[in-house]
This record gives structure tokens, C-alpha cells and sequence, in this order.
């Protein structure tokens, strides 16, 4: 059984792990369709007066995925542009319930290209002890809920943010401003 479609809400709403080009893919959408960009890991920042690797370390996941999953619902129900959300905001089955029939986009990127683009050192706490299998256990997690909650999936492999943007356009034929 498929969900209608929500007559409001995002025009997309962007899917994937880390280092997928979310914020970079959902600047780019906004721009092109006359919208704003909504990233769900800034508003968690914003709530929290800290920074995500903070939250983990001071507050502990559970707390950091409460403030996310308040972070998706009012971006979701209440945005009309673009919409990135973070790595693990499907794990959440509330979450996924919430973006059925929604215009869902699953930026699909490969392990190495991730890697790259996210770096080894960068902070992202899920990713601190061996960024590189703990990458490819979360992906393993997560692909199932990636593809469930997506109307569409953008291979970003070899292509530019402006490339992936407009493949995302495509995917969902929408038209820019």
C-alpha cells in the first residue's frame, strides 16, 4: 500500500550518508528552483546550542536522535524548499512514516568517493573509530531505509554537484524557477 502524496511540505527532500553531497546537491537545488535549503543537522545545532560531535559526547546518541527526529518532523511538515537530512534520520521509523509519498531523493555514493569527500579527519562521531569500515557498516544499516523512504536514487558517481543536481531534477521532473 503507498501513501498519497502530501499536497505540501519540500519541494525534494535529500537522503543519504555522509559524504552523499546533501548540503552541497540541496544549496544547488534551492537555488535552481527558487527555494531555500533547509539542512536538519543545522537546526539540531541550532536547538542544541552546540555542535553535533558535542551533543554525542556530552548529551549521547539518544538525545541527539530525539532532537532529530523533532528536527525532521518540523522541517518536513513545514518547509516548501529543499530539505537535507542527516545520515541517520531514516533509522527512525516516525521519520519514514512521515516522508511517505514525499518527493524523496537517495543520493547513492560509493564507499571511496565518501571517503574522500567526508575525510578521515573530519568530526563526525559515528565515523571516529575506522571512518572507513564504520562508513560501510552504517551503509549496510541504512541502504534498506535509503531506498524504502526514496522516491528516486541519484547515483553520484562521477558527476558534479551540478551534475547531481540536475539529476535529481529529472528524477522527480521538476522544472526550475
Amino acid at each position: 500500500m503507498t501513501a498519497a502524496a502530501p499536497d505540501h511540505g519540500p519541494a525534494v527532500v535529500l537522503v543519504g550518508p555522509p559524504g552523499s553531497g546533501k548540503s552541497t546537491v540541496g544549496t544547488l537545488l534551492a537555488e535552481r528552483l527558487g527555494r531555500t535549503l533547509r539542512d536538519t543537522d543545522r537546526d539540531i545545532e541550532e536547538t542544541a546550542g552546540k555542535a553535533i560531535p558535542e551533543i554525542f559526547l556530552e548529551d549521547g546518541e539518544p538525545r541527539f536522535r530525539e532532537l532529530e527526529a523533532a528536527a525532521v518532523h518540523a522541517a518536513v511538515t513545514g518547509h516548501d524548499g529543499v530539505v537535507a537530512l542527516g545520515g541517520g534520520a531514516v533509522l527512525d521509523p516516525g521519520t519514514r512514516a512521515l516522508l511517505a509519498g514525499r518527493p524523496v531523493v537517495f543520493l547513492d555514493v560509493a564507499h571511496g568517493e565518501a571517503v574522500r569527500r567526508v575525510g578521515l579527519d573530519a568530526a563526525r562521531p559515528l565515523l571516529a573509530m575506522n571512518p572507513r569500515q564504520q562508513w560501510r557498516t552504517l551503509m549496510e544499516q541504512r541502504r534498506p531505509f535509503y531506498t524504502e523512504v526514496a522516491r528516486a536514487v541519484v547515483q553520484t558517481a562521477d558527476l558534479t554537484p551540478g551534475e547531481v543536481a540536475q539529476a535529481v531534477l529529472d528524477a522527480l521532473e521538476l522544472t526550475t524557477a
